[in-house]
């Protein structure tokens, strides 16, 4: 009886499929939604995320299970050589699921085992007894709130790899013909979420600039916001502008490394691609954000060196070509175009701010100083995830010392909040990502690298990984990474 429940059907084959396809517009919908709904910034917000990546989840259980225990043949990029199962790639796939799920564990348990509980209208702690040597939070409820956004985060992350190893029909019956093309540099699945990207993210950065040059106070001209009304620290859907700058950091370099794989093809649409990333690298520098624009000169300079380099070295080997002289002017035009937008629409305002960058960066090192206490007296699990906005009071010298909700260090944060054990964790998880993404094609794989690179040092003196929208942008791109990786196609 057990095994005939186990045998495949073809009812199981339909509802794989359904479950597939109906994989692809929920994903499309959360990258979407994700940044227009004010950066999902509001609990609510979050919510409809959380909701959508466990139905991403469901949807992935049964595939996992039809494809797996009932040993359906999906036709996946994965699953081209059957002989070739045992690898490093698979072995790194293993271990980065192992560690997400240690992760959710380790958030999971410290809920469970909270050692208080944090009334904000009271402004009360009460505490209860716990378990000492096992993870612990000082606040129950953020704690639980971070853990519920940790496991919908990791259910959209490994759905969206899942899913992007897919075959399209179109790829499927190729694969049928007598002899079968070579894996595509970009798989078509891919290629759909690359194009939606960069028409999103590029109507987000119209919509961003047409703000700031009208002088709206209001975020996507509808909300106006409770702190910081007056408009100067806004951009876009972003209350914070630092933060929409981290969100356009993240995907320009991939837009544009998408182009810089995908050019050969010759094909004129693909001319969109850099258009937009030059729009996109822009907004950094129109936010006024001094990180954000510090780190996006650092990346375009980076881009301008790889991109001219590579020309470069391709006139001394085979002479000036008229695709390579085409590939110049056009990595010309994308820095031209960049800079003059942001010359143009944010350098007025951005220029005071970057001479008064040493008097901002000592504030918030004092916030630093202030907050490393916490670190050194919970070095091992820390004070739970979620909780430094609730726990730093109590490291507060006077009324007089600024109480920030972030810590605008998310390094320091995350340390004082998971501890060691939880940050060696995700760094992990972060090495398993990068060693993976290695091996997707390189030209695409630098960029994305790039991008994440330039969120990681961002976010050494600001908080883009505690924002859902740029955390999920930046999981995406490590999905896209590890999917590419599997593939193990280098180009």
């Amino acid at each position: 009886m057990f095994r005939r429940l186990l045998q495949l059907k073809a009812a199981d084959v339909q509802l794989y499929r359904l479950c597939d396809e109906a994989t692809g517009p929920l994903i499309f919908l959360m990258v979407i939604f994700s940044p227009w709904a004010f950066g999902s910034t509001e609990p609510w917000a979050i919510w409809i995320m959380n909701y959508a990546a466990y139905l991403l989840g469901a949807l992935l259980l049964v595939k996992l299970f039809i494809r797996k225990i009932k040993k359906f043949p999906a036709p996946r990029w994965d699953a081209i050589n059957p002989a070739d199962k045992k690898t490093a790639r698979t072995s790194i796939v293993t271990a980065l699921a192992g560690l997400t799920g240690a992760l959710l564990l380790f958030c999971l348990i410290s809920a469970l085992n909270a050692a208080a509980t944090y009334e904000p209208e009271k402004h009360f702690f009460t505490y209860r007894e716990n378990i000492k040597w096992l993870p612990h939070s000082f606040d129950a409820n953020r704690t639980w709130f971070y853990f519920w956004t940790y496991l919908g985060l990791a259910a959209a992350f490994w759905s969206i790899r899942d899913w992007l190893l897919g075959r399209t029909e179109a790829e499927e019956k190729s694969r049928r013909q007598p002899t079968p093309p070579a894996p595509p540099m970009i798989p078509e699945r891919l290629r759909r979420l690359l194009w939606l990207l960069a028409a999103s993210g590029t109507l987000l950065g119209i919509e961003a600039i047409v703000q700031r040059a009208t002088g709206s106070t209001k975020l996507l001209f509808l909300v106006q916001p409770v702190v910081n009304p007056e408009g100067d620290t806004q951009f876009g859907p972003y209350a914070y502008r630092s933060n929409a700058a981290q969100y356009f950091n993240l995907l320009w370099p991939v837009c544009l490394g998408a182009w810089w794989l995908l050019r050969r093809e010759g094909s004129r649409k693909l001319l969109f691609l850099p258009a937009a990333a030059a729009l996109m690298a822009a907004c950094p520098i129109i936010s006024s954000s001094r990180a954000g624009a510090l780190v996006a000169g650092a990346m375009l300079a980076l881009t301008a060196a790889l991109f001219l380099g590579t020309e470069i070295i391709g006139f001394l080997r085979h002479g000036g070509s008229r695709r390579q002289w085409r590939n110049a002017i056009f990595t010309m035009l994308f820095l031209a175009t960049t800079l003059g937008l942001g010359w143009y629409f944010g350098w007025s305002k951005l220029s005071p701010r970057l001479e008064q960058f040493s008097e901002g960066l000592a504030i918030r090192e004092q916030m630093y100083a202030d907050a490393r206490p916490m670190a050194a007296d919970y070095p091992l699990f820390g004070t739970g995830p979620g909780t430094f906005g609730t726990v730093f009071q109590l490291y507060r010298i006077s009324n007089a010392t600024y109480w920030p909700e972030q810590l605008h260090n998310d390094w320091l944060e995350t340390i004082i909040t998971f501890g060691w054990t939880g940050f060696l964790l995700a760094m992990a998880a972060l090495g398993g990502v990068v060693a993976a993404g290695w091996r997707a094609p390189r030209r695409l794989a630098v960029m994305a690298g790039l991008a994440l690179a330039g969120c990681l040092i961002q976010a050494r003196f600001d908080f883009p990984l505690q924002i859902h929208s740029v955390l999920f942008l930046f999981l995406l791109i490590g999905a896209m990474l590890l999917a590419l990786g599997t593939m193990a196609k280098k180009h």
